[in-house]
């Protein structure tokens, strides 16, 4: 069996070398119709689009994306074509959760928020949003959720968290048509709207927040401040809306050590079930240093702000940041 995989996703190689003959590891975006030809499964992030122009006339049966999303994947051509493919609903949501609450602790003490005073609204509670929420409840925030696909007596409507959140957080897949489209759900309209100058923290997708009306929002002081670890048109950034921004990060909200194994565990586990494989041991993250201070202070474990002046300083090197990221771990 042959196997192409990103090489880019960590821990994976070692346990994929046990079930197959062949490991062949490439860059995500690098990845060709003439390296899947003759490929059994392949194994991606989102910087390979897994359609007919990367897959017709392969032998590829199996794809799994370690990741939450699947924009990249063109569902129907696969379904057409009858190959399997399975994602990793969750598997980073806890590494999101902490990018968010880091986020909030730093709103705390750089920008001077009672977070004890404020309201935060959190759109989409699913994996992430749910993590978040207890996030928020162990700061002490008064929370609102909205999110309409799912049918709760505790959810509020999206007038409600524009008219009170003095927060607001995205935590939804992209969608650009349907009832519930997400794509540019933050858009001039939803600014001009807002009525407590909120602070805007986006985790989910670039395009769920119009960059250009956000800078607008931003410039008219519709809006406090914001946290963005996504955008439109990545890794093309709108160099303006980087620079205006509290915290700007390329894309790692999710990238946990624990995360990245949570996902390599689930694309194994799928590969195994597919192929009717033996499965190998679990995947673990790597400890903390010996000398790490466990001081019990998330800020202590994970900055984001270093993130941020490291974009800031060189955002060309948005996939490199992004692409060499030095994991970090979710709890002491």
């Amino acid at each position: 069996m042959k196997i192409v995989v990103d090489d880019k996703i960590p821990y994976i190689q070692e346990k994929l070398r046990l079930l197959a003959d062949e490991v062949i590891a490439l860059p995500g975006a690098e990845i060709s119709p003439s390296h899947v030809r003759d490929a059994d499964a392949l194994i991606v992030r989102t910087r390979t689009l897994c359609n007919e122009h990367l897959l017709e006339g392969s032998q590829v049966q199996f794809i799994a994306t370690a990741t939450i999303g699947f924009d990249h994947i063109d569902t129907d051509y696969l379904q057409q074509a009858g190959i399997q493919w399975t994602n990793c609903p969750g598997c980073n949501s806890g590494s999101v959760a902490q990018y968010v609450e880091c986020s909030l602790l730093l709103l705390q003490q750089l920008k001077g928020v009672d977070l004890q005073s404020n309201t935060i609204g959190i759109v989409g509670c699913g994996h992430v949003g749910s993590k978040v929420k207890a996030v928020a409840e162990r700061l002490g925030l008064r929370i609102l959720v909205c999110d309409p696909p799912l049918a709760c007596a505790d959810f509020v409507s999206m007038e409600v968290i524009e008219r009170e959140a003095d927060i607001i957080t995205f935590h939804v897949p992209l969608t650009k048509s349907g009832p519930y489209a997400t794509w540019h759900m933050a858009d001039a309209a939803f600014f001009h709207r807002l009525a407590r100058k909120p602070f805007i923290i986006n985790t989910s997708r670039g395009e769920v927040v119009d960059g250009d009306a956000l800078l607008s929002a931003l410039s008219d002081g519709k809006v406090r401040d914001a946290v963005l670890d996504v955008w439109e048109h990545e890794p093309q950034l709108d160099l303006r809306l980087l620079q205006r921004v509290f915290i700007g990060t390329p894309h790692i909200a999710g990238y946990s050590a624990d995360g990245k194994v949570n996902a390599d565990n689930m694309v194994i586990d799928a590969l195994c079930r597919h192929f009717h494989l033996q499965h190998p041991e679990l995947i673990t993250p790597p400890s903390l240093p010996d000398d790490h201070p466990n001081t019990g202070n998330p800020l202590d474990l994970y900055n984001p702000m270093r993130d941020s002046e490291q974009l800031k300083t060189n955002p060309q090197h948005f996939e490199y940041l992004r692409n060499h990221y030095p994991l970090r771990r979710e709890s002491f």
